[in-house]
């Protein structure tokens, strides 16, 4: 039987989720009140509006967000503003012309690409009559159905909290009421909007070690992995380019992988096989997305540092999509926030994914330009839907996991079976031959960390 909740335990529980859970099938407006060009070019050097992409797409992956927790488009639009206006965030004429609309269409929420205000989002709330939410708390809500592990449950309740922390300065007027303390749970005199930022606190520092313990268990598990030793392949991209997809191709998992936005939050690591038989961990991670609100990009961090620790990168582009480069780009940032450097050559491999969504004319064009590409930089032109590429794919990790690994040549006799299965094991066989005296030739690639047993086992062994 389930303990009754105190009444602090009934506010936080309120606290926790600054959005009321969004029901699917909601009739929802789509708002892209985007700055004009000439606007955006004076403020780049502000941070503000520095998004390169048109508008129209912007406007696309907002609607690709609602979509994502099933909410029924009624119609989406680009309000172009000169300036954001402090009250409403757009134009008060824009705001009656919207009223009309949304009553008559009976919208129950309207999503607003930006980030709104608490004083904002109350103002429109009560001019349209509708549920108002900004970019942040679509993210938030998408997060909160779509994380199923205790670290990303955590890590989810974390950023919700850190939200809402931000958004009790007057944002209500019943929280500027006073009430009284008791001993350290709030002096004299402490208002409503005092105790519930330090219950969000409290609850927040609770979590924050909680976190402490899953990273250090997924520490644990990364150290033991690195004991055996196999190398960690991750997948990294813009949300929806594929990842999960590639990922079941490649391990024959089942992981959730859906044509929708943020599909995948909780990392998921599989064993994999290169074509010479060595063994590899692939890891998927969530997906990246531009203007991620800056809470998320650090509760979640935990969840990229199978990203920071892999010794390769794959990083998966949807090159169906019109907006790729920019995309790439975004990735690009968020990489050097993990401190990886995204122009790594030697790390870092690029997979051009969804070449089945490719007309044959640019399939062919694709092709071409991956093959006229140095070696070092050729990215993998592949469809993770129907396995075309994957072959090549392997071969490329297989090839950027040996730089820097010694090659030999090493005579095993015949009665040195333990030798031989040692080698197996230990090492990635590249060419085997059969001599006619029963000794075994055979050319070897060392897997890092192998070298000083191998020579110890093998001292005659011949560099190549």
């Amino acid at each position: 039987m389930t303990e009754p909740r105190t009444p602090g335990e009934e506010r936080l529980a309120q606290l926790a989720e600054p959005e009321k859970e969004v029901a699917a099938g909601t009739r929802t407006l789509v708002i892209g009140p985007y700055l004009t060009r000439k606007r955006r070019v004076s403020t780049d050097s502000e941070g503000e509006g520095s998004n390169p992409r048109p508008p129209e797409a912007r406007l696309d992956e907002i609607a690709g967000l609602a979509l994502a927790i099933d909410l029924t488009i009624v119609r989406s639009l680009i309000a172009p503003l000169s300036s954001p206006r402090p009250a409403t965030f757009v134009g008060s004429g824009k705001v009656e012309e919207l009223a009309g609309f949304i009553r008559a269409e009976e919208i129950g929420l309207v999503v607003m690409d930006c980030a709104l205000s608490p004083v904002q989002q109350r103002n429109l709330e009560k001019a349209w009559g509708a549920k108002v939410i900004d970019r942040t708390g679509l993210i938030l809500e998408i997060f909160g159905r779509r994380a199923r592990t205790k670290e990303g449950t955590l890590q989810v309740e974390l950023a919700h909290l850190s939200y809402q922390k931000g958004r009790l300065v007057r944002s209500w007027t019943h929280l500027e009421r006073q009430r009284g303390g008791f001993g350290f749970l709030g002096g004299p005199g402490e208002t409503q909007i005092e105790a519930d930022r330090r219950m969000i606190q409290e609850r927040m520092n609770r979590i924050e070690r909680d976190l402490e313990g899953v990273v250090k268990t997924r520490s644990l598990h990364r150290t033991s992995r690195r004991r055996v030793p196999y190398p960690i392949i991750a997948l990294v991209g813009y949300t929806n380019a594929g990842k999960s997809t590639l990922f079941n191709r490649m391990t024959q998992a089942d992981v959730l992988a859906e044509n929708m936005l943020f599909a995948t939050l909780d990392p998921t690591s599989r064993a994999i096989e290169l074509p010479h038989g060595e063994k590899a961990i692939l890891s998927d991670t969530v997906g990246f997305i531009s203007d991620l609100p800056t809470m998320l990009v650090a509760a979640f961090r935990a969840t990229l540092e199978d990203v920071v620790e892999a010794d390769v990168l794959l990083h998966v582009r949807d090159v169906s999509h019109g907006e790729t480069e920019a995309q790439a780009g975004d990735v690009a940032i968020v990489l050097r926030e993990l401190g990886i450097d995204p122009d790594d050559t030697r790390r870092i491999v690029e997979v051009w994914n969804k070449a089945d969504l490719l007309s044959a004319e640019d399939r062919e064009r694709l092709a071409a330009t991956s093959q006229r590409t140095g070696e070092e930089r050729r990215p993998i032109l592949i469809s993770a839907l129907t396995g075309d590429g994957i072959p090549e794919l392997l071969a490329t990790i297989e090839q950027h996991l040996a730089l820097g690994r010694m090659t030999y040549e090493v005579d095993v006799a015949p009665e040195d079976g333990q030798g031989l299965a040692w080698l197996h094991e230990n090492t990635e066989i590249l060419d085997r031959q059969s001599k006619d005296n029963g000794h075994t030739i055979l050319q070897v690639r060392l897997v890092a960390g192998k070298e000083p047993r191998f020579l110890n086992r093998f001292p005659d062994a011949r560099v190549l």
